[in-house]
């Protein structure tokens, strides 16, 4: 096989560059920044970047582009007509998210049950008050979206004894799963009626976008907290607004939304029942070792010709 000219648009250590190279013979790894990407398109044969990188231009002049890989699930940016249209292969980093997206849920989770969100900002105002305080255990979790980071959050909620609740496409059996749901309409708003934690695991898509709006947190306890982990354009953030300030649910925790940075001006900021983080949810000091390790397994099958993980249906988007 001729040398593979693989452009990544993130910085590597010498180790992953080493990954890289054991995976497949002759390759010319190329790393460099985004905006000094064009002049390296015309013989780049792999583009490896993340999903919320605007790629088109480097893809239109990439005549020789056969993939694309994402070091994200979400590959929200890298969908678009002419990739669509054309054989070239998209492919993302599901899978490596489930242990850091998990701990994040779950953080946020006992801080809400412990009332940390409201002791904090106690503690900056030096002001000694006990607060209410509830447990995990025996209380119930629905997960919209049962994929890798679904089913990892559903295998340590029901470790802590909590009831599962879940939705998705379609029927199968799952391990952790008291209960599972289709993931259409009047089925979400029955399942989200018994959950005192929502958290949202959905990748965003055209039928995703504004998915979650003020009907479905109507529909919520008035005790339940709202996570969202996933993609902000998934929930109408100003029905999220509306829901806080109506006290329709009790809560949110929230790491993604549709603005980033939030804007300062956004009334989420200075909601005492709201825990706010910023896009961190799947941050880890060996994400990247994680992603690299997915992409070599994957380099080492594209050139051997054998069936590739993680492939995008670039119609669907995930």
């Amino acid at each position: 096989m001729a040398m593979l000219n693989i452009v990544v648009l993130n910085q590597l250590a010498d180790r992953h560059k080493q990954a890289i190279a054991a995976a497949a013979p002759d390759v010319n790894i190329i790393v460099c920044e985004e905006k000094d990407a064009l002049q390296h398109m015309p013989d780049c044969h792999i583009l490896v970047t993340w999903g919320s990188t605007e790629i088109r231009q480097l893809y239109l002049a990439a005549p020789n582009l056969e993939w694309v890989h994402a070091l994200s699930a979400g590959v929200e940016k890298l969908v678009f007509p002419e990739i669509q249209a054309a054989d070239t292969i998209l492919t993302n980093s599901k899978g490596i998210h489930g242990i850091p997206i998990t701990e994040h849920v779950l953080a946020m989770m006992l801080a809400f049950s412990r009332g940390l969100n409201l002791t904090i900002r106690q503690q900056l105002a030096k002001n000694w008050k006990r607060v209410p305080a509830a447990e995990l255990y025996e209380h119930t979790i629905a997960i919209v979206g049962l994929g890798a980071i679904g089913r990892e959050i559903a295998k340590k909620a029901k470790a802590l004894g909590m009831t599962v609740l879940a939705s998705k496409q379609e029927m199968t059996t799952e391990l952790f799963v008291d209960k599972l749901y289709l993931s259409d309409n009047d089925s979400l708003l029955e399942m989200l009626a018994q959950a005192d934690f929502v958290v949202v695991c959905l990748p965003l898509t055209a039928s995703t976008k504004n998915l979650i709006s003020l009907p479905h947190f109507a529909a919520m306890k008035r005790s339940a907290y709202f996570i969202n982990i996933s993609r902000g354009a998934i929930i109408n953030e100003a029905d999220l607004i509306t829901a806080l300030e109506q006290k329709l649910i009790q809560g949110a925790g929230l790491d993604v939304f549709v603005a980033e940075p939030l804007p300062e001006t956004s009334p989420l900021w200075d909601m005492p029942n709201v825990i706010i983080t910023p896009h961190m949810a799947a941050l880890s000091p060996v994400y990247l070792d994680r992603a690299i390790k997915l992409f070599s397994d994957n380099l080492t099958r594209f050139v051997q010709g054998r069936e590739m993980i993680n492939l995008i249906d670039k119609i669907k988007g995930y």
